[in-house]
């Protein structure tokens, strides 16, 4: 079976260089950018693919007053419409362009880029995990799509946004939770550190709802995961094979950097194991063997 090998998209212009325009937070004691362009605001609109979709009120009254003081301090970053003139689409900065218009600001500062499709939604995803009101599901959400879509390893995003690769990895493990643990998780109603606690456990839905109840902390939390058993899945014979949460965590990660499905079988005492990738399509396996071959 022979394939012509197809060219990747990689890391395009590099997360690092993507993450040098993404703009500061009008709060952040920053060096301000200088601008590329001062354009009327009416010029300027947002993008229809930007994944985050609402902005708090209060925020948003915060930064329209600091706005009204002292301007627009770091520019949006923005990229020219496609078929019109002298229209400009956001590419990072939609809440300060939000702020600006409550302000009443006639116009507002740009730095004007050439970025296709997919780095606009790649900024867009960075821009959103720096909020600084994200929850935990959504920042490991926002890590997962980078990971996924556009092929960045835990070791390249904590590089270039600063954070450490054990952040990222306990973050992304709370995806894992059922969904009503998560939706816990979102409303405040539990800690990431209860979350972590439960991760890969057979009974987490019921814990999380006695931890919520009992007002337990993260400690308290722990011990109670430890008094149940551990996750348990059908293996192919149909017997339950328990297979631990720090196994769980590696079949995730190894997934989320392949964009294939890991599967780990490694019987309890024994020294080896198997690991099964699987594939949807010749194109998966070539990029496989490429990964492997060190390609």
């Amino acid at each position: 079976m022979t394939r012509t090998p197809k060219k990747s998209r990689g890391l395009g212009r590099g997360l690092s260089a993507l993450m040098s325009d993404v703009s500061a937070d009008e709060t952040t004691p920053a060096t301000p950018k200088r601008p590329d362009l001062v354009v009327p605001i009416e010029q300027v609109q947002p993008n229809p693919d930007q994944p985050r979709r609402t902005f708090a009120e209060d925020a948003l009254n915060d930064l329209a007053a600091s706005i009204s003081e002292k301007g627009v301090i770091q520019p949006l970053i923005v990229r020219r419409a496609a078929g019109k003139t002298d229209v400009y689409e956001i590419v990072a900065g939609e809440r300060r362009w939000r702020a600006a218009q409550m302000a009443q600001l006639h116009e507002i500062p740009v730095l004007v880029r050439d970025y296709d499709d997919t780095e606009v939604l790649e900024i867009a995803i960075i821009e959103n995990i720096q909020r600084a009101d994200l929850n935990p599901v959504d920042e490991a959400a926002g890590y997962k799509q980078l990971m996924e879509r556009f092929g960045h390893t835990q070791d390249k995003l904590s590089q270039a946004l600063g954070k450490s690769r054990s952040h990222i990895a306990n973050l992304m493990r709370l995806l894992t939770l059922p969904k009503e643990i998560q939706n816990y998780l979102v409303a405040g109603q539990i800690t990431a550190g209860h979350a972590r606690a439960l991760v890969g456990h057979d009974q987490a839905v019921q814990l999380a709802r006695e931890v919520i109840q009992r007002k337990l902390s993260v400690r308290e939390t722990e011990k109670l995961a430890k008094k149940g058993p551990a996750i348990k899945r059908r293996s192919v014979r149909g017997a339950p094979v328990p297979k631990d949460a720090d196994t769980v965590q590696i079949e995730n990660e190894l997934s989320a950097s392949l964009r294939m499905k890991v599967t780990i079988d490694h019987p309890a005492g024994a020294e080896g194991g198997k690991m099964v990738i699987g594939y949807k399509s010749l194109d998966q396996l070539d990029d496989l063997l490429r990964a492997l071959s060190g390609g």
